[in-house]
């Protein structure tokens, strides 16, 4: 079957491009001396993480409860969910992932969340380690000062059911950077702060055994690792999206598209798409080297841009492109940012030039607690 055989929207996956990526990453870790611990939110699919296992990573990491559900569900043993956990109900759910013999841990910030896990781990006699999160300088979750670092290391060296398993930072912001000098410098600076980090806990003789460090603009622009960071943890890398390739300078690494069809040309410069926001998101990058026109790029005519989209239409007003398209016929979309876009898809259909080879469920999409 071909591709432009399938009905649309549909979201495409590219087997040689995606194999590429995977391939190209887990040789970046191991020229660093790293482990690769891909983010498995990108793409919600089991299937990939279990090609990046086989290409070499040393276990997965997802954001929610129920994406670890789901991967161990599907034979995943080592699952990290980079993110605070709060609540009984998602601390239980990990201790049955911890009873059935999945190594699993997860991110804390503060003291209430280990004692909170200790209670319930303790009841289930189980144990789950936990890592810290280290804030440098995205502005979102994570360890600032270093006072309260040492007080959450006192309160979880006080719960024999949630061991320090490390600490992890993410330096989202370099996705704002200017170029690739101040990406670099930036990356030097997160990760110094992550290791002056690992330092403290050391010193307070709760040595780290992880010190992982994530950001997909980052690896791809092959930025240097400094000793001591022990883990790399990028997720947008496998399928690669517009704002990715805009980083890195080409729109060649991008393995995933949507493909749409064109269903109205009302004037002589507007073109209508049958996808809009629930299926390519409202979100665009507007700063750094990650800025992308529009609201995703047609594949293949990197200078034309969606310029809008309602929920249900893509609006672009291009005269070379309209002149070039007929109404019912087919056109690829290069998301702006993939992993919102995975996560309105059931499954991808896996493409290798022109023939569909697959499919693969998108099994963790809408898997938000």
């Amino acid at each position: 079957m071909k591709y432009t055989e399938l009905d649309t929207p549909s979201l495409l996956i590219d087997k040689s491009r995606l194999l590429r990526n995977l391939a190209d990453m887990q040789r970046y870790a191991d020229e660093n001396g790293a482990a690769l611990r891909p983010h498995t939110k990108t793409h919600k699919c089991p299937e990939i993480a279990k090609l990046q296992l086989e290409t070499g990573a040393c276990g997965i990491a997802v954001a929610k409860t129920g994406e670890a559900e789901v991967m161990a569900q599907s034979g995943i043993r080592n699952i990290f969910i980079a993110n605070e956990i709060v609540g009984d109900l998602k601390l239980r759910r990990i201790a049955k992932l911890a009873a059935d013999g999945v190594t699993i841990s997860f991110g804390v910030d503060t003291p209430c969340q280990a004692e909170s896990a200790e209670r319930v781990f303790a009841e289930a006699g189980v144990c789950v380690p936990v890592l810290i999160e280290i804030e440098v300088g995205e502005n979102r979750s994570g360890i600032i000062e270093e006072a309260d670092f040492l007080a959450l290391l006192d309160t979880i060296g006080r719960c024999p059911h949630v061991p320090f398993g490390g600490i992890f930072s993410h330096d989202g912001n370099s996705y704002n950077t200017e170029n690739r000098q101040t990406l670099e410098t930036l990356s030097e600076g997160a990760q110094r702060r992550t290791l002056h980090f690992a330092d403290l806990a050391a010193k307070h003789a709760m040595p780290c055994k992880t010190v992982s460090y994530g950001a997909t603009p980052t690896f791809m622009n092959h930025v240097k690792i400094l000793p001591g960071i022990t883990e790399l943890r990028p997720g947008t890398y496998a399928l690669m999206d517009a704002s990715q390739g805009h980083a890195i300078g080409t729109l060649d690494r991008c393995a995933a598209t949507v493909l749409a069809s064109v269903i109205s040309k009302p004037t002589e410069t507007r073109t209508i798409l049958d996808v809009g926001a629930k299926g390519l998101t409202m979100q665009s990058r507007t700063e750094g080297i990650c800025a992308t026109p529009g609201k995703g790029t047609i594949y293949g005519r990197e200078n034309v841009p969606v310029e809008k989209v309602f929920d249900e239409h893509a609006i672009l007003n291009d005269k070379s492109f309209h002149d070039s398209v007929q109404v019912g016929g087919e056109v690829r979309i290069i998301p702006v940012h993939i992993c919102s876009v995975c996560n309105l898809y059931e499954s991808a259909c896996l493409i290798d030039g022109d023939d569909v080879v697959g499919e693969l469920p998108l099994a963790c999409r809408e898997k938000l607690q």
